[in-house]
């Protein structure tokens, strides 16, 4: 019987020559991730182990990215009260405002993230570095401490579902159509604890960038991890981002997996989740007439360069509609410079868009975009729970950001092919 990709970097970092589903154990981490929310209580979890520093200053990232730049009061106290920790615990990858970044862009970025590593973070969408062959995964504060004291984790072996891309999608769909195809395919829950493992010829067809926004989301599939094999692609971000070995794991071809899915990528269409959950979905063509307020371009999910300039293709030349407030949020401080280098900032400011400064701000319902009551929003966000980006009343409707920039110009859900 053999192992799935995860169950092979699991086994490897528990010193174990195999592993199964459902097994108990204890592995080491390569990275211990926490940002301004999940930190403090981290922090005061770590303090109760009455101990001078952390197992490892260099495995160690602490990025303020949910409520920064301070929206109030009680966040620069966080903040502050996490940059003294940082500071005495002399932790070498504290990203703040000047090289800030939203964490799950970031990390790659910074080459913080390889092929083979594990990594948990206090925050759920840490799964999208399997996209870079990772098991990442998100954890609690509770835990976070224990990593940052030990150096440790302890997992259940989770169950595997394979997902078998084949073909090339259209033009205008991307890795967040993608995905959103298989969550409403399976539910919320259909991966409840299981790895999500993307496999098949299809992947060729993919950028990284939309290899992260597909893993990034295996959360809203109650999955464990996401994780996708390493191709010349994969090999290609990684030299660009990191002189750090690295090591590939396959899956071997008597691997287990609960159930095996086949998705023909030339067959999806731009897709929308509609409230109040990420499985609710429809294509394009089955949307209707639905006028929205607000349209958000960016986040952890896609604030990547490729979905900025997606954007940017489709509104160049237009206007935001005069009803809609369009706001764009770069992933990191690079990718904010690469777009303002490649013109896509002048362009779609020229259109009525406006820029922010990397946050996670809107997404979570914590600044720099709050719904009203009784306001729609178009997002390519991960989430669209009752409140998410505001009032209990409002709506948000997930898309790519082409079906994004779409409806900005429109004044509603629009479908980015009749442009």
């Amino acid at each position: 019987m053999g192992m799935t990709m995860t169950q092979k970097i699991l086994a490897k970092h528990a010193g174990l020559d195999f592993v199964r589903e459902g097994q108990l154990i204890e592995v080491n981490l390569d990275l211990v991730l926490g940002n301004d929310i999940t930190t403090p209580v981290a922090i005061n979890e770590f303090n109760k182990f009455a101990i001078d520093k952390v197992f490892d200053k260099e495995k160690i990232a602490i990025v303020p990215d949910h409520f920064t730049p301070n929206k109030d009061i009680k966040a620069a106290e966080q903040c502050k009260f996490t940059r003294q920790f940082v500071l005495s615990k002399n932790i070498k990858n504290y990203f703040e405002i000047g090289q800030m970044g939203i964490e799950h862009c970031l990390i790659p970025e910074k080459g913080l993230a390889v092929a083979g590593d594990v990594i948990i973070g206090a925050d759920s969408h840490t799964c999208t570095y399997g996209a870079l062959g990772v098991f990442s995964t998100g954890i609690g504060s509770t835990d976070m401490a224990a990593g940052m004291a030990t150096g440790k984790c302890w997992f259940k072996v989770p169950k595997a579902i394979k997902f078998t891309l084949k073909n090339k999608p259209s033009k205008w769909v991307s890795g967040k159509d993608i995905i959103l195809h298989i969550i409403g395919m399976i539910g919320v829950d259909g991966a409840l604890y299981k790895s999500m493992e993307f496999v098949g010829d299809g992947i060729k067809n993919l950028s990284m960038d939309d290899r992260f926004t597909m893993s990034n989301m295996a959360i809203e599939a109650g999955g464990k991890n996401g994780i996708f094999p390493v191709d010349e692609k994969t090999i290609e971000y990684l030299k660009e981002h990191t002189n750090r070995e690295w090591v590939s794991y396959e899956a071997d071809k008597d691997a287990i997996y609960e159930k095996e899915y086949e998705i023909d990528l030339s067959k999806i269409r731009p897709t929308v989740a509609f409230p109040h959950l990420p499985d609710n979905t429809r294509t394009i063509d089955e949307v209707g007439d639905i006028e929205i307020d607000q349209v958000v371009i960016g986040s952890c999910t896609n604030g990547r360069i490729s979905d900025l300039r997606a954007a940017r293709d489709i509104l160049k030349g237009h206007k935001v509609h005069e009803r809609v407030r369009c706001i764009v949020f770069p992933g990191t401080q690079k990718i904010y410079l690469q777009a303002i280098e490649e013109g896509i900032v002048t362009d779609l400011i020229e259109a009525g868009a406006v820029f922010s400064t990397p946050t996670c701000g809107p997404c979570l319902g914590g600044h720099m975009g709050i719904l009203a009551k009784g306001e729609r929003a178009i997002s390519t966000t991960n989430r669209n729970f009752v409140g998410r980006m505001g009032h209990v009343e409002s709506e948000v409707y997930l898309a790519s950001p082409a079906v994004a920039a779409a409806s900005a110009i429109k004044g509603k859900i629009y479908n980015p092919e009749l442009i």
